[in-house]
């Protein structure tokens, strides 16, 4: 190579890499294949970093496998991510998370959001999908909301069909469940964008904090 030719080269490498600054990161998808249809969501790393994170670690470790949209409210949101198809909790062994509610994401129609309890900050393993504009749930100066992360890029129609579902008032928590219980079958990182995931050692049996249930 000329050095004509590695000062163009070069040149382009940091064009090329001033671009994707500009671009900001690359956002992951993950893949929802539930029983109904599949959902595909872009989640949004640059504005929800520790929940996008938190939210690929449990897909990645398959926590999302089996679990079903355990309350569906038409024209509020479906939510899911804690309970197995017999209602068992499913637990997650990961702490919870900082509410990243003031971020600036809107909890619109499409939007995928931390579920918690009145804890700001007791967002674990549980989310839930808008079905229609909920801003009065989004965070302002003065109150904590809830923590925007990402959208349904494809498969809004299996939202649809889920959130039209007839439900019922069983025990607990369970008030507004589906009749038919609606199960994400997988949960898959098709891309991971700009995330990476935690590179860290599995802790001994001793050290292994015992999981607890998450409260809704």
């Amino acid at each position: 190579m000329t050095l004509k030719n590695y000062f163009f080269l070069l040149v382009f490498l940091i064009w090329n890499n001033f671009c994707l600054a500009q671009n900001g990161s690359q956002p992951p998808l993950v893949e929802l294949k539930t029983d109904i249809g599949t959902i595909t969501l872009e989640l949004n790393i640059d504005r929800a970093p520790i929940t996008v994170n938190n939210f690929l670690e449990h897909v990645s470790n398959y926590h999302y496998d089996g679990v079903i949209f355990h309350r569906v409210i038409k024209n509020f949101m479906i939510q899911s991510g804690g309970f197995t198809f017999d209602l068992t909790p499913k637990d997650t062994d990961r702490n919870p998370i900082e509410n990243e509610s003031k971020n600036g994401l809107s909890n619109k129609r499409g939007s995928i959001a931390m579920a918690r309890t009145g804890d700001p900050n007791s967002g674990k393993a549980q989310f839930f999908i808008n079905h229609k504009d909920n801003i009065f749930l989004d965070g302002t100066d003065d109150k904590w909301g809830y923590a925007v992360f990402g959208k349904v890029k494809f498969g809004m129609s299996v939202v649809d069909k889920i959130a039209e579902m007839k439900t019922q008032k069983l025990f607990g928590p369970f008030t507004d469940i589906p009749q038919k219980r609606p199960m994400i079958l997988s949960a898959k990182i098709i891309s991971q964008g700009s995330w990476k995931k935690e590179d860290k050692a599995i802790p001994s049996l001793i050290e292994r904090p015992i999981p607890l249930t998450e409260t809704m």
